[in-house]
């Protein structure tokens, strides 16, 4: 059978939503392994991700029996939860490749401002001490901060420096994957209105 039949696009079907519930999986490991050996302290940070990894494990797994069982509302639905998703990733995506340098620090400080528990992570990861100025008579996490505080620098000043190459990262990432999903939307919307060769040919599928 030529590839673009029943078979072939429940096979692409079955492989995509394989290829979803192992990133879901890897996404819930990462998040319980980085909180297990405490590299990130923020609860909010790693319930989103374990969150997302969960939800994304659902959907693949609605659409996995979809295909499987050749099942037209299982297929109806996993299709319109992909599209949705597509169109916010798709639009986040393009959001990180289009930020500019004012617009990166600004989000990026009001994301400090929103964990306390985050901002020690990225003292401690990075070395750095508060986001627009170094309290000196405040705390920090970084160990600068013990030995010689007027030498810490802030976290903005150090952030800013990676922070367009991981949204550049982040923004291809999240373009690739929305490209799939779309794929994923045109698979089963085609595998929808295709008849198994198996069944009764009068039938209406």
């Amino acid at each position: 059978m030529v590839c673009g039949g029943y078979v072939c696009t429940k096979n692409a079907l079955c492989v995509l939503n394989i290829l979803y519930i192992l990133v879901s999986l890897l996404l819930v490991g990462v998040a319980g392994w980085g909180k297990w050996f405490d590299l990130v302290s923020s609860i909010r940070v790693v319930a989103g991700v374990i969150g997302v990894g969960v939800f994304l494990f659902l959907v693949a797994f609605v659409g996995l029996c979809g295909a499987l069982k050749h099942h037209q509302v299982l297929l109806f639905f996993y299709m319109m939860v992909l599209f949705i998703v597509f169109v916010g990733q798709f639009s986040v995506s393009c959001a990180c490749l289009a930020l500019n340098k004012d617009q990166q620090k600004l989000l990026l400080e009001v994301g400090w401002n929103k964990s306390e528990a985050t901002q020690r992570d990225v003292e401690k990861t990075l070395g750095c001490c508060g986001f627009s100025f170094v309290p000196i008579n405040g705390s920090c996490a970084a160990s600068c901060f013990d030995i010689h505080p007027e030498t810490c620098v802030t976290c903005s000043t150090t952030i800013l420096q990676y922070a367009g190459e991981v949204l550049r990262f982040v923004g291809g990432i999240g373009l690739f994957f929305s490209f799939t999903e779309i794929l994923g939307v045109w698979l089963a919307h085609r595998f929808r209105n295709i008849k198994d060769p198996r069944s009764n040919p009068g039938a209406f599928l």
